[in-house]
């Protein structure tokens, strides 16, 4: 026999979760086949067979808890196994509901027959038809599904539904509160105008896009002034070990991702040493390997500082939480157009509110203004960036 174990899960986890069995005992596996599913705090990762044969034996069950080394099945190597009648990562795909036909006395095209179909508990009797020669339309039935009063009864679901949170969403939850409960979170604003760095990326993202293969966004920027920044408030890209502060003299920054799993933050290492370019084009590889699940937990571990990006989602201002064991975090924002005063002369610019977070048990105020002041700078004229300003 054989035995299938959880493998290393990098720095600083021991503990994963396994997610699903993509094959059961008795089927046949091959070697290097994906065959069970864990997830852990930081990524779902899958746990290949070791050798080819019959899986024999599963000693870890869907939602047990298990550490590194653990033992999750075993395989007799060379048994002839069963086939699965459905491919491991796969479904069956579920047939279509058959439509049901219109009330008597009441037409309708096949659309809104599906819509009856999938809403059975209206009572089509008494949908009122709206439509040329007394057909029904699919906003008849939308008023009957929604309830509207007119004699019909709405399709009613659950009116509560628990699902279990993934265990990534648990320790997201955990290590968010366990950081507002151990740093002494504060949070300073200012604001930016975007004027220069649009007028900068609308002249070169065509040749820089041709040039590098990646588009020319405004992360890397902030990254780089996020960067310049640290390297002259050096607090703000330390932490706290103990009794003592640890100060880091190298600049891997985290990049906040959103997932359908939930918020992951893969650190891009060596920013200070990165091109702009160099910069964007890993951000856009672990980004799209955070959406698919596959960023490797050496990807997603060692930050010394978080960059995040509300604005993406149309965030105006935020307060984000910082990720420990960093003492601090920026967030970015949506760009607006506002009116602003220049000289005296009132004029509508493209600003940004930022933020950053920061551990007040190490960063004084004083620290934290103006590190997001250098930031401000950079941004607004992004020469100071080639001179270290």
């Amino acid at each position: 026999m054989t035995d299938i174990v959880v493998p290393s899960l990098g720095e600083s986890v021991s503990e994963a979760t396994v997610a699903k069995w993509f094959k059961k005992v008795g089927d046949a596996v091959t070697q290097d086949e994906p065959i069970v599913e864990l997830e852990t705090d930081k990524v779902t990762l899958e746990v290949n067979a070791p050798v080819s044969g019959a899986l024999k034996e599963i000693t870890a069950n869907v939602d047990s808890s298990v550490s590194v080394g653990a033992l999750l099945g075993r395989i007799e190597a060379g048994a002839a196994g069963t086939k699965s009648a459905v491919p491991a990562k796969e479904s069956k795909p579920q047939p279509e509901k058959a439509a049901a036909p219109a009330p008597a006395g009441k037409s309708a095209g096949p659309a809104v027959n599906k819509m009856l179909a999938e809403n059975p508990k209206v009572s089509t009797a008494a949908v009122s038809a709206s439509g040329k020669d007394g057909r029904l339309t699919k906003g008849d039935v939308m008023k009957a599904v929604e309830g509207d009063g007119m004699g019909t009864q709405p399709a009613v679901g659950p009116r509560e539904e628990r699902v279990k949170m993934s265990k990534l969403r648990q320790v997201i939850a955990r290590r968010l509160k366990e950081s507002q409960n151990t740093a002494a979170i504060l949070t300073t604003f200012n604001e930016i105008d975007m004027t220069n760095i649009l007028a900068l990326r609308n002249e070169f993202k065509d040749s820089f896009e041709k040039k590098h293969g990646v588009r020319l966004g405004f992360m890397s920027f902030f990254v780089k002034a996020a960067v310049n920044a640290l390297k002259q408030i050096p607090e703000v890209n330390a932490s706290i070990e103990g009794d003592e502060i640890v100060y880091k003299n190298y600049y891997d920054i985290g990049v906040a991702v959103g997932t359908p799993q939930g918020l992951v933050v893969p650190v891009i290492r060596g920013c200070d040493r990165k091109s702009l370019a160099e910069i964007e084009s890993e951000i856009n590889e672990k980004a799209t390997k955070a959406r698919e699940g596959t960023l490797s937990m050496d990807e997603l571990t060692g930050g010394t500082f978080t960059v995040s990006n509300g604005g993406v989602y149309g965030s105006l201002m935020s307060t984000p939480i910082i990720n420990p064991p960093q003492s601090g975090i920026l967030g970015m924002h949506k760009t607006e157009e506002r009116p602003v005063v220049v000289n005296g002369q009132i004029v509508i610019r493209p600003r940004m509110y930022v933020a950053l977070s920061y551990d007040h048990r190490i960063i004084d105020g004083r620290e934290s203004v103006t590190f997001l002041v250098k930031v401000k700078e950079a941004v607004e004229d992004p020469r100071r960036l080639l001179l270290g300003l």
